[in-house]
């Protein structure tokens, strides 16, 4: 655990040598350590904090003022639900109930396996297929509730679970 505070506080340093001169830079360095580690660690804030002179409350609430930032390691495969404008009115958030259903957890959140993680977002831009579920970069158009478990089950059949 101390190897991985003391990796992950280097690689955020690194990546902070050209944030901590600009002004206003602490939105746009947490997206880059977001990059890197998938979600923004703890010990990656404190660094920020530190070459940033910024107090920990504030960057932990613009954190968690924006639903973009993950506070918490996603799962391996990322699924995001679509809820823009056709997706909801073509009933997305049918797809959605039984995504959570299916897996037994709320969006947000990742599966106890550490599989699944899901994610509701705005607009993925396929608005002719809606509506839309992405799973790590493969698209899934004109769902409907009843084709979540086999998508599932077929992601699932990667991990031989």
């Amino acid at each position: 655990m101390a190897e991985d505070k003391a990796k992950i506080q280097d690689e955020t340093r690194k990546m902070m040598v050209k944030w901590k001169t600009k002004r206003g830079a602490l939105i746009m360095a947490l997206h880059e350590i977001q990059g890197a580690f998938g979600y923004v660690p703890w010990d990656a804030m404190e660094v920020v904090s530190e070459e940033l002179k910024t107090p920990m409350a504030q960057i932990y609430s613009v954190l968690t003022f924006y639903n973009h930032f993950k506070l918490k390691a996603p799962g391996k495969y990322i699924i995001s639900i679509c809820d823009g404008t056709a997706c909801h009115i073509k009933e997305g958030a049918g797809v959605l109930a039984e995504l959570e259903k299916e897996l037994g957890v709320p969006a947000g959140t990742t599966t106890d396996d550490g599989l699944f993680f899901i994610q509701v977002v705005r607009c993925l831009g396929c608005c002719g297929l809606a509506p839309v579920m992405v799973i790590n970069g493969t698209t899934y158009g004109k769902m409907t509730p009843d084709k979540v478990k086999g998508i599932i089950n077929e992601w699932r059949a990667k991990e031989g679970k």
